[in-house]
């Protein structure tokens, strides 16, 4: 038998002021998402049920930017997008552009499972999710009054947020090291904070088959249409038979850099280690990107990494550790 191991995130990139409230209500919900997987791992589940089961729990709280509480659009509309791999015949599903779907992870799913395909968006999602009976909610459900504020104050800012809960003109963080005296540029657009926007989960079980998802609303005022890296297998989301991953930070660059993608294959190209080969990617593979992301490997380990500050995580393994953290 193979150990099991688990990780999660919340997203990279964190406000050094963020209140020590806030700080401590996210580790709270990591907490409990986290024991939610130990304690499907610990009745013997396997990994891709394990992911979806997790990522669902994200998705269902509204602390982070995914399911109920994701940014919006410019429009002042949601538009989600979420992904899954199995490391079992590298199988997988993914969504984008869904804004009816209750827990999208779960979209994607049955999209790997009940279709031929291995990514629908918008409409024809849509149309998928009624076809298999999932939770559809009004895309009200999803917009809290935090959401809306920071949408107005994103839209007086001319900027993207990548995490609307906290004010503007807060302090430095990771994107203060762009040249741009505003913030981080992507895209030619400044972001006035770097933060939190993904949620995510990577799981090995007792059999040694991986499996990891991620799930986010995407950036806040965003243009309409505009997709990420979380629904795109091999940039937010990868699982094979040496690690499963999933990365969160800014879209663009891991995008670019095919980030979940270039863990594996440093381990299988280049025999590292997991922490190794996540070690490298984040400092080489980025360019000038920021980023974060969690693994685990086919034999049990865990690991992450980011070169921002900070990242909402935690992980378990069976030997009985267990961590939920948020900076170095």
């Amino acid at each position: 038998m193979a150990r099991w191991a688990i990780a999660i995130h919340g997203g990279a990139g964190v406000d050094p002021n963020l209140p020590e409230h806030r700080q401590e209500e996210a580790k709270r919900v990591l907490a409990r998402c986290l024991q939610v997987g130990v304690d499907a791992l610990r009745g013997g589940a396997a990994a891709v049920d394990v992911v979806e089961a997790v990522v669902r729990e994200l998705e269902s709280d509204p602390f982070f930017n995914s399911g109920r509480g994701s940014a919006l659009t410019r429009l002042g509309t949601v538009e989600m997008e979420a992904s899954i791999m199995d490391g079992r015949g590298r199988r997988c599903g993914a969504v984008s552009g869904v804004s009816t779907v209750k827990n999208p992870v779960s979209l994607a799913r049955l999209v790997m499972d009940k279709s031929p395909h291995s990514y629908l968006a918008f409409d024809g999602a849509e149309e998928f999710a009624r076809e298999q009976g999932v939770d559809v909610v009004d895309n009200s459900y999803f917009i809290t009054e935090d959401n809306v504020g920071m949408l107005k104050l994103a839209k007086e800012a001319n900027s993207i947020l990548f995490d609307y809960r906290i004010p503007l003109g807060g302090s430095e963080t990771c994107s203060a090291q762009a040249e741009n005296p505003n913030g981080m540029v992507m895209n030619g657009l400044p972001i006035s904070i770097y933060a939190p926007e993904t949620v995510g989960c990577a799981v090995v079980d007792s059999n040694g088959f991986t499996a990891a998802a991620t799930s986010t609303g995407g950036l806040m005022n965003k243009m309409t249409g505009r997709i990420g890296d979380s629904p795109l297998i091999g940039s937010g989301t990868y699982a094979c038979a040496a690690c499963a991953v999933s990365c969160t930070g800014e879209g663009e660059a891991i995008i670019r850099s095919t980030l979940a993608r270039d863990v594996a294959a440093v381990m299988e190209y280049r025999g590292a280690g997991l922490q190794e080969a996540v070690d490298y990617c984040v400092k080489e593979r980025l360019d000038e990107g920021f980023a974060g992301l969690i693994a685990v490997s086919g034999a049990g380990e865990v690991a992450y990494g980011f070169n921002c500050t900070g990242m909402f995580r935690g992980c378990a393994t069976e030997d009985g550790f267990m961590e939920v953290g948020i900076w170095e």
